[in-house]
């Protein structure tokens, strides 16, 4: 019998619902590129659009756990050594945790948790895991590349535009009853004609940037590894070499790069020397990719127009954190990549990966980020073990 972890958000405030909004969502079968979605073997423990990413959700996974005599253990604890997260672990075979709500495995927490053999991110990005020290100690790490990229790349869309069209102080005005149009338009601008540049343009980096084509926007993007010609000249993308001379060239700047040491605190003020005056910066990917206090003072001093994303550090933000309460923002909690529509794929992709290493199966390549003590699939893709 193993011991399964799992580390969920709260349920909500007024509690688990017993009913949805809508009574189906979109079946999807495959992503951009061919990859199909999730494809576990057994039932799935949910219906696709239930709320499973939360506590009393349990990623629908109790009927396939239980029935295989594995114990499951579900919680929202998870912060301080008497953390529920931290009771459990010295003797759990299995750690599943989501970005939204992560269970940081430091190496500390690593080294205590002897019989870990499998790390298993509900999503995509796994930075909340140390991964050089669970490549040490043979653990597992993997994830459901791709499960909710586009639930990413559109909540991103919606960002860009709630901030140049100043969406949210005019709705609150309207909220709070009252039809001052001079103050609703006079930070709204048309996105149109504007530059707009990705910091990454990876599977959500390139999403976004497919959807942005259609408001005749000029594209821009930098990266690593220069996108094939025929897609730049499809989209229409300009290359930089490097992210200070996009940032000197757009008006709204998109970040999705992965979460190194090397690109923590990637804007901080010296990156905001490079801005230009009045551009607007959005943030799905880490909340440690910006200095916190830099991006509040380029807000107070009118360098940045607007920040939006929901991405913070730590997770959840304490109630001090700067971010809710600095001008112009549009913030949210961690959520872009937990809509009803996404779990129902990286609830389905937890239940796969599960299956695989229950029965001995290889786990897909695209999920694994860590195995055999290395970089692995899409990890030796996207991470870097210093």
């Amino acid at each position: 019998m193993a011991k399964v972890l799992c580390v969920l958000y709260p349920d909500p405030v007024t509690g688990y619902p017993p009913a949805y909004a809508r009574d189906t969502i979109p079946a999807i079968t495959a992503y951009p590129g061919g990859q199909t979605t999730p494809t576990p073997v057994g039932p799935l423990g949910f219906k696709p659009g239930e709320l499973v990413g939360c506590v009393s959700g349990e990623l629908g996974l109790r009927p396939y756990l239980e029935k295989l005599g594995h114990e499951l253990i579900v919680t929202s604890d998870k912060d301080g050594a008497d953390s529920e997260f931290d009771r459990h672990l010295a003797d759990a075979d299995v750690v599943i945790s989501q970005p939204f709500w992560p269970a940081y495995l430091t190496a500390e927490r690593i080294a205590r948790a002897k019989k870990l053999k499998l790390a298993l991110t509900a999503g995509i990005g796994s930075d909340h895991v140390d991964l050089q020290a669970a490549a040490a100690h043979g653990v597992t790490v993997a994830e459901e590349t791709y499960s909710n990229s586009i639930s990413v790349a559109e909540h991103v869309v919606m960002m860009v535009l709630s901030l140049v069209r100043n969406y949210l102080p005019a709705h609150q005005i309207a909220a709070n009853g009252g039809w001052n149009i001079a103050d609703c338009v006079s930070r709204s601008y048309d996105l149109e004609g504007m530059h707009f540049g990705t910091i990454a343009a990876g599977r959500i980096g390139l999403a976004v940037l497919k959807r942005l084509k259609p408001f005749d926007v000029h594209l821009h993007y930098t990266q690593r590894h220069r996108l094939a010609d025929e897609v730049e000249r499809e989209l229409g993308l300009t290359f930089h070499e490097t992210p200070e001379s996009l940032v000197a060239a757009c008006d709204v700047i998109n970040l999705q790069t992965p979460l190194y040491p090397s690109t923590e605190n990637m804007f901080d003020d010296r990156m905001f020397e490079h801005v230009k005056r009045g551009s607007y910066l959005i943030n799905t990917a880490r909340g440690k990719l910006c200095d916190r206090d830099a991006v509040v003072r380029a807000l107070n001093s009118g360098k940045l127009a607007g920040y939006a994303g929901d991405v913070w550090f730590p997770q959840p933000a304490p109630a001090d954190h700067p971010w809710r309460t600095m001008p112009f923002n549009g913030m949210t909690p961690h959520m872009s990549g937990s809509s009803l529509s996404a779990q129902a794929r990286y609830a389905a992709g937890t239940l796969e990966i599960l299956e695989c290493f229950f029965e001995g199966r290889p786990i897909r390549p695209e999920y694994l980020i860590v195995d055999g003590g290395k970089l692995a699939g899409t990890g030796s893709q996207s991470y870097k073990l210093t």
